[in-house]
């Protein structure tokens, strides 16, 4: 976990001194601003066809960066990381309106879920109808549907 950490603290370097937001690498990369963030956080993996565009927008990550974000990450949180605001108020908004949204999923596609695999989540920024600025989260995750269970050895007799 340590080289983890050194990992994502030199990497949030590179991304500090390029100056350039998530939002920005990720116009550039052709990614959402989340998924640079999981990259950057060694959340998620580099795929090969998407490095050259991730050097090209943090020009001073080294080859050695590169080919450390091409390993498949140890995807883990700090159980601390709850105690953030924003952390917190996010989960409280999952729990608070979960079941409500499991109960439509349920409704609209049948008994199953939403991946957090084939999964996609951005970050946006909207003026509201008062003016002020609120926050848009997109989860965009593939449907999957619960499985009847049949026993194998139905199937050999």
């Amino acid at each position: 976990m340590e080289n983890k950490a050194n990992m994502v603290a030199s990497l949030m370097s590179v991304k500090q001194k390029s100056g350039k937001t998530f939002s920005q690498i990720a116009e550039e990369t052709g990614l959402t601003n989340v998924y640079v963030a999981q990259l950057l956080r060694r959340q998620a993996q580099l795929k090969p066809e998407t490095a050259p565009k991730l050097k090209a927008a943090l020009p001073l990550l080294s080859d050695q960066q590169i080919h450390e974000m091409m390993v498949a990450p140890l995807r883990s949180y700090d159980p601390n990381l709850i105690q953030d605001p924003t952390v917190y108020r996010l989960n409280e908004a999952v729990m608070h309106f979960g079941e409500s949204i499991k109960e439509i999923v349920n409704e609209e596609f049948g008994d199953g879920i939403m991946s957090a695999i084939d999964f996609f989540c951005s970050v946006d920024k909207i003026k509201g109808v008062d003016g002020k600025d609120r926050v848009v989260l997109t989860f965009d995750g593939k449907y999957l549907p619960h499985t009847e269970q049949v026993s194998f050895l139905f199937y050999i007799s």
